[in-house]
């Protein structure tokens, strides 16, 4: 090789080493920072590759909830798989605008061909029999969480973002999963969800209107998942709605496709919509008779969710302890 090219290499290697020789630990280094103690005292990473603990510490990254989870029935089973009594509305906060809408549905209206195939909203869809995936998507240079996804057999891909984006105007189109961000509070994910079309607080007829708000705490013990939802309601809620479900982490579970396919199911007239005038059928009425409890009790408000009402009451014993079918 040419003596001038040698010496050339000769300096780029060297130029090249005092950087890397620079920003090698000594030997001494390693020695002290072998105590996780140590580390913990001055804020500093196991890692050789160097970046700054303390912001990362700082931010909020929560837990994972990535995987599948199946749904647990340890309390409500008969509400959540074969569907809740018509005419009971206990211990739901309803005013009279949702109860005249429950009197008068028929629950044959899920025959017709808009309703076959209509999923159940993010509000719901967590008290329906399914099994439920959840996946996350994550910055490939930030390594941040972004976005979380839940979807269940027969709902739509929610997105649930994580980016401090904010909500859309009220006018923006609504959709069955809405639109939801998220923060963390420790290591509970918080969710607010608006933009939700219209859907049920029940399977029974009781109506959520597409003004209401939707406010989850996603919670991880160990293997199971609880989420309490809060619906808030100005149309027809008087109080905000809260309940709690859990979810038990299970590997071999696999969320099926649903390939939904509408059919004609009941020969009727076009136009025609399953419904029961004002007044012309009290369900609440037969429902407390047959389960021994008063009407006051079956037709729900704000009220009877709260322990006073037994008092006014007075004790019962019903003679449905659960859904009869």
């Amino acid at each position: 090789m040419h003596p001038t090219r040698t010496r050339v290499l000769v300096a780029l290697a060297a130029a090249l080493t005092i950087p890397l020789v620079a920003r090698t630990p000594s030997p001494s280094a390693f020695q002290e920072r072998a105590s996780p103690a140590a580390d913990r005292g001055r804020g500093q990473s196991q890692s050789l590759v160097e970046y700054d603990d303390a912001v990362q510490r700082a931010s909020p990254t929560g837990v994972d909830f990535t995987g599948e989870w199946a749904p647990r029935f340890h309390e409500d089973e008969p509400e959540r798989v074969p569907g809740p009594e018509l005419g009971d509305y206990l211990g739901i906060p309803i005013n009279d605008a949702a109860r005249m809408r429950a009197m008068t549905w028929e629950a044959s209206i899920q025959t017709l061909l808009e309703w076959q195939c209509r999923p159940h909203s993010a509000d719901y869809i967590w008290r329906g029999p399914s099994p439920l995936r959840i996946w996350k998507d994550v910055d490939p240079v930030s390594r941040q969480v972004t976005a979380w996804h839940a979807e269940w057999l027969r709902s739509v891909d929610r997105s649930i973002y994580m980016d401090g984006r904010p909500h859309p105007s009220p006018n923006a189109p609504h959709t069955w999963a809405g639109f939801s961000t998220g923060t963390w509070d420790g290591d509970v994910l918080t969710i607010k969800t608006t933009h939700l079309k219209e859907g049920y607080v029940r399977r029974n007829g009781l109506p959520r209107s597409d003004q209401a708000t939707l406010t989850e705490h996603w919670m991880l013990h160990g293997d199971v998942l609880t989420v309490a939802a809060i619906t808030t309601d100005p149309v027809y809620l008087t109080e905000p709605f809260i309940r709690t479900t859990d979810y038990e982490l299970d590997p071999h579970q696999w969320v099926p496709p649903y390939p939904c396919q509408v059919v004609e199911e009941v020969d009727r007239k076009p136009g025609i919509v399953p419904h029961s005038l004002p007044g012309s059928y009290d369900a609440s009425s037969d429902f407390a008779n047959r389960c021994g409890l008063p009407v006051e009790a079956t037709r729900g408000g704000a009220e009877t969710m709260y322990p006073d009402f037994r008092d006014k009451i007075g004790f019962i014993t019903s003679k449905c302890i659960a859904a009869q079918r």
